[in-house]
């Protein structure tokens, strides 16, 4: 028997039994997920995909009346809860931005509207096929999240012949959703050189860092790196993979912020870096 793939499942960490069973939290989508965030103040659900031809979407998923969340509550929702809905950005002139591409400053502002998804559950055709050509801002490799600051951190790893706008090796965009903004906070140039300590190249999991700025995993060309970047796009080395060329995942800090962990992909270690850390002067 052969099941459709492409959906969100609730893990519980603290319950294995809870897992045995898994079923798919099917409000949030059929579709190339990557990560997830939520809004503990709206209870809003934000979620990238990964996906090309045509670049994927940033989703929200609007729970239903009285909907709140807590452990195992995401299994009980029904296959249509909510609203899924993707984004379409306008720029300071109100002109409709295709793609994430078209950026090419630090500090780029798009207003942010939410559409209404059709087939969520892509029964005939992939939810980012659902659209016509001015109904969605698109990206390639829409990757990691992070929440805080009152909003989500989105990366989109890289943009290359599949995107319509410049050529680049990441960004990194702010979503605040009470001004209903994104704002470019990292732009990385192509990468000449990616067998080289220097420039980097394609961010994929992110965290805000309690001493400030961000810090990221970088899963691109070449050397592989764990990097910071500060509030004003500036970018900074923390470690290199010296083991092979895999890539890191799963950055974090721990809850009193004295240790950050990451993973290497394969074999499928952990690492974790004690600092010392600095907090960042205010700029």
């Amino acid at each position: 028997m052969t099941r459709d793939h492409g959906y969100v499942f609730e893990v519980d960490p603290y319950d294995r039994r809870a897992n045995r069973d898994p079923r798919p939290v099917k409000a949030f989508g059929r579709y190339d997920h990557e990560a997830v965030v939520i809004d503990p103040r709206r209870g809003h659900a934000y979620l990238t995909e990964d996906a090309a031809k045509p670049n994927g979407l940033l989703f929200r998923w609007v729970p239903p009346r009285g909907f709140e969340h807590g452990r195992g509550k995401l299994r009980t929702l029904a296959d249509d809860a909510g609203v899924l809905q993707a984004f379409r950005c306008i720029d300071s002139r109100g002109r409709f931005v295709d793609d994430l591409s078209r950026a090419t400053r630090i500090g780029t502002v798009y207003g942010v509207d939410w559409v209404d998804v059709p087939d969520r559950d892509a029964r005939t055709t992939p939810v980012r096929e659902q659209f016509g050509p001015h109904e969605v801002t698109r990206a390639r490799k829409l990757e990691g999240m992070w929440w805080a600051d009152g909003g989500a951190y989105v990366v989109s790893s890289y943009a290359r012949q599949e995107s319509p706008g410049a050529s680049h090796d990441g960004q990194v965009w702010f979503y605040d959703p009470k001004r209903r903004t994104l704002t470019l906070k990292v732009l990385l140039g192509v990468n000449a050189s990616p067998d080289e300590d220097g420039a980097y190249d394609g961010p994929d999991n992110i965290t805000v860092s309690p001493y400030g700025g961000l810090v990221i995993a970088e899963d691109g060309e070449g050397v592989q790196h764990l990097f910071g970047a500060t509030g004003s796009g500036r970018t900074y080395p923390i470690a290199r993979n010296d083991l092979n060329d895999s890539e890191f995942t799963g950055v974090v800090f721990s809850p009193d912020g004295d240790t950050l962990f990451a993973c290497v992909q394969n074999p499928g270690i952990m690492v974790a870096v004690t600092g010392p850390w600095r907090r960042q002067p205010r700029r």
